[in-house]
C-alpha cells in the first residue's frame, strides 16, 4: 500500500525542514512549496492526501488558497498560523480548512493533528500507529507495544494512555482527563485518575519509580512525553 502524501506550504525553510524531517521519519511522503503561487499545479502534480498551508504567505495568501482548493477538492488542509487571535483561525475554518496550529508548534502535536485529521477526514490510513520512544500505539487494533513487546492494558488504561498519545505535551488535569475517557467529569472521582496513571506506569515504563513517557506536572495534571533515553 502506497504511503499517504502531505503537502508543506511555508516560505520558512526552517519550518518546512523541521516538519518535513519528522514527516519522513513518519512514513509519509512529502513534497513542499515556498510560495501560494506554486501550490495549486504542485497539488494536481503531487495529489497530496493533507496539506499544511500557512496563511501568511508570498504570492497568493492561504486565505485565498484554501478558498480556491475548495473549489477544486476536499483534501484535508491543517492551517499554520503564527497568529493566536481567534478572526484567522475562524476564517480558515468558515473556508473549509480542517484545523489549524498555531505557531510556534511541537512537531510532535503537528504529527498527532496530522493523525487525527486523516482518520476523521479520510476515515482510512496506511498506517494509524503512533510512536513515542519505543512505545507503538495501535488506535484501530488497540493495542500497544514496547520494544516489539505487547503490552496488555485495559480499555481505560488504553483511551487514556490514547489520549495522551494524540496530544503530545499537552498537559490535562485529571478532571480533562475524566471527561476524555469516561465522557463525564466529576470531582471527588479525579484522583481515580491516579490509580489509572500508576497503573499505566507499571505497564509501560522502564523504571515506573522514574516515568519518562507520563510525566506529573505538579498542582495541574498529567502529559506524555518523548523520552530521551529509552535504553
Amino acid at each position: 500500500m502506497s504511503r499517504q502524501r502531505i503537502l508543506v506550504v511555508d516560505d520558512h525553510p526552517d519550518i518546512v525542514d523541521l516538519v518535513k524531517s519528522y514527516l519522513l521519519r513518519d512514513g509519509y511522503e512529502v513534497a513542499t512549496a515556498e510560495t501560494g503561487d506554486a501550490v495549486l499545479p504542485l497539488v494536481e502534480e503531487f495529489k497530496p492526501d493533507l496539506i499544511l498551508l500557512d496563511l501568511m504567505l508570498p504570492g497568493i495568501d492561504g486565505f485565498s488558497l484554501t478558498r480556491m482548493l475548495r473549489e477544486k477538492t476536499d483534501v484535508p488542509i491543517i492551517m499554520l498560523t503564527a497568529r493566536d487571535g481567534d478572526h484567522d483561525k475562524v476564517t480558515g475554518l468558515d473556508l473549509g480548512a480542517d484545523d489549524y496550529v498555531t505557531k510556534p508548534f511541537s512537531p510532535r502535536e503537528l504529527l498527532a493533528r496530522i493523525r487525527v485529521v486523516l482518520r476523521r477526514v479520510k476515515g482510512i490510513g496506511t498506517d494509524n500507529r503512533i510512536r513515542i520512544g519505543d512505545l507503538v500505539i495501535d488506535p484501530d487494533a488497540h493495542t500497544v507495544e514496547r520494544n516489539n513487546e505487547p503490552i496488555h492494558l485495559t480499555a481505560t488504561e488504553f483511551r487514556l494512555l490514547l489520549t495522551l498519545a494524540e496530544n503530545p505535551r499537552r498537559v490535562f488535569t485529571r478532571l480533562q482527563l475524566m471527561d476524555h475517557i469516561h465522557g463525564y467529569a466529576f470531582e471527588g472521582y479525579e484522583r481515580t485518575i491516579d490509580a489509572h496513571i500508576k497503573n499505566l506506569r507499571q505497564k509501560i515504563e522502564p523504571n515506573p519509580k522514574q516515568p519518562q513517557y507520563i510525566i506529573t506536572v505538579f498542582g495541574v495534571g498529567y502529559k506524555l512525553e518523548e523520552p530521551r533515553d529509552v535504553s
